[in-house]
């Protein structure tokens, strides 16, 4: 076994080297953040080749064969330490990386990071002209670079399954596809019992409502709820996200609509909770694999966390109602707080991905996931994408996309990404939500009168120090398991969903 101080002298050239490649990476995030936030029009092309341009420096630093060495060095170090320790920790996920970046070589990894940045611009034009002929061609490419990156891994049942792996690693379609499949079999009598109802009337979140204001009220929630302003900031774009540069810097994104109050308000309380996330990792990992969410999946839990099961609760705003009345009292000051939760807690057969309830939501992630694999498969070419598309939302959800725009172009995934591993971790992130949730309440039963409170302090610090802190030290099974008792189930899901849209709708 090597001697600690042998070893030592390893490990710091390991952690400088990834620290050389994190800085790498961030450069390459903070151009991406300009792209969708200020970058003007005329920047594009040279955007497109700096991101590759540092893609494939970044890379090719990352697979340098000293890296394999220097994390083959390690291996007894490692063995020689406690599984959870942070240095056994960091050599383990930096292997898992390595094993998995080495296999693709740099110069794809930059033809990738160009094609998406030029299809990203692509898509911003013709979504709002509902063209999905202009996109059409670079979703092809998409599909077929797609491929070539699955097919850098061979072995897998399921040529999607490398592709899962990198979001939520350890995930096969098979899985996701059984799992899928009880949950659209508990949600569809659900939805079906809700929509034969009357709709609720939400008119009161379409009135008109200022710009300048909703930013202001979300900038409020965001500080009392826990985001840090001195490590992060919001700003506007077309599709909101949240990035990073550093644990220090945590950037969130949304949009507003000035007829559709609960766009600004939920997407960003949604960032919000990824960003908590990133806020939280132990300041230790800084400039390391560790320093990330350990899945999609988990990752999103965080999101959905915050914006529905905090956000959309009826505790939540029994305490801040009276705060956004106060910012918009010509609009809502006759508006009840039974008015306005169920109004923000509509359930409907809608289209659009990103504004559906919780009741819904998962049936559009599902419709997206089947026809990833179906791409990938063969059995769907991508000029059929929109009929296949507008024939799933009419099987699934009882409506027909009237354009492209609000059928296949709305969401930015395959545009900016790959086709395969985009989706799974929505539907993944609700599940666990609840599971989280429930766990949370039942070691700390105040958080729900706390939240009525306006105080959300116990909650966050639960999250922190169970999720937040670990970073990407575990896998999300070995998360998922330590921090419920349980593997990743559907149940505590639906029973949030019966519970609430039961009382909503008197089911």
């Amino acid at each position: 076994m090597q001697t600690i101080e042998k070893t030592e002298p390893k490990l710091l050239e390991l952690k400088s080297r990834l620290a050389e490649i994190h800085d790498i990476e961030a450069a390459a995030s903070l151009l991406y953040w300009d792209q969708a936030t200020y970058m003007p029009p005329g920047g594009a092309a040279a955007r497109g080749r700096q991101l590759a341009t540092l893609q494939q420096i970044s890379h090719s630093k990352f697979i340098d064969p000293a890296v394999g060495e220097l994390l083959e060095d390690l291996r007894p170090y490692e063995e020689s330490l406690p599984y959870d320790s942070d240095e056994a920790s960091l050599i383990r996920v930096t292997r898992r990386n390595y094993e998995i970046a080495v296999r693709v070589p740099a110069k794809f990894m930059a033809q990738l990071s160009m094609h998406r940045t030029q299809t990203y611009e692509a898509w911003v034009v013709a979504r709002p002209m509902n063209s999905f002929a202009t996109i059409e061609p670079y979703l092809e490419k998409t599909l077929e670079l797609s491929r070539e990156l699955a097919n850098f891994f061979p072995g897998y049942e399921h040529i999607a399954d490398p592709l899962i792996d990198f979001a939520d690693y350890g995930m096969k379609a098979s899985f996701l596809r059984s799992l899928f499949a009880d949950l659209r079999n508990e949600l569809v009598p659900i939805v079906e019992a809700i929509t034969s109802q009357p709709p609720i009337n939400d008119s009161c979140l379409h009135q008109f409502y200022p710009e300048d204001q909703q930013l202001d009220f979300t900038l409020k929630i965001l500080e009392q709820l826990g985001y840090d302003f001195h490590r992060g900031r919001q700003d506007k774009t077309h599709h909101p996200f949240m990035t990073n540069f550093s644990i220090g810097d945590v950037r969130i994104t949304t949009r507003v609509y000035e007829n559709d109050l609960g766009q600004a308000l939920f997407s960003t309380i949604h960032e919000m909770g990824h960003a908590l996330y990133e806020q939280g990792i132990n300041l230790e990992y800084e400039g390391t694999p560790l320093a990330a969410g350990t899945s999609s999946g988990v990752h999103e839990s965080q999101s959905r966390l915050w914006e529905n099961l905090v956000g959309r609760s009826l505790g939540f705003w029994n305490y801040y109602y009276p705060q956004l009345q106060a910012f918009f009292p010509a609009q809502l000051g006759e508006i009840s707080l039974d008015a306005f939760y169920r109004a923000i807690n509509k359930v409907g057969r809608s289209l659009i991905r990103t504004d559906a309830d919780e009741v819904t939501y998962n049936l559009h992630v599902m419709i997206r996931f089947d026809l990833e694999l179906q791409m990938l498969e063969g059995s769907l070419e991508v000029k059929d994408l929109p009929e296949a598309w507008n024939e799933r939302y009419r099987s699934d959800l009882g409506i027909i996309p009237q354009t492209d725009t609000d059928g296949v172009l709305q969401d930015v995934h395959w545009y900016t990404g790959q086709i395969g591993g985009m989706f799974q971790g929505y539907a993944l992130g609700n599940l666990l939500s609840a599971q989280f949730f429930e766990a949370a309440i039942l070691d700390h039963p105040e958080i729900l009168t706390d939240i009525e409170q306006g105080q959300c302090i116990t909650l966050h610090s639960w999250l922190k120090d169970k999720i937040y802190q670990h970073g990407c030290k575990y896998t999300a099974t070995e998360l998922i398991r330590e921090v419920t008792g349980a593997s990743l189930r559907i149940e505590p899901f639906i029973r949030y969903i019966r519970r609430k849209y039961g009382q909503l709708y008197t089911l």
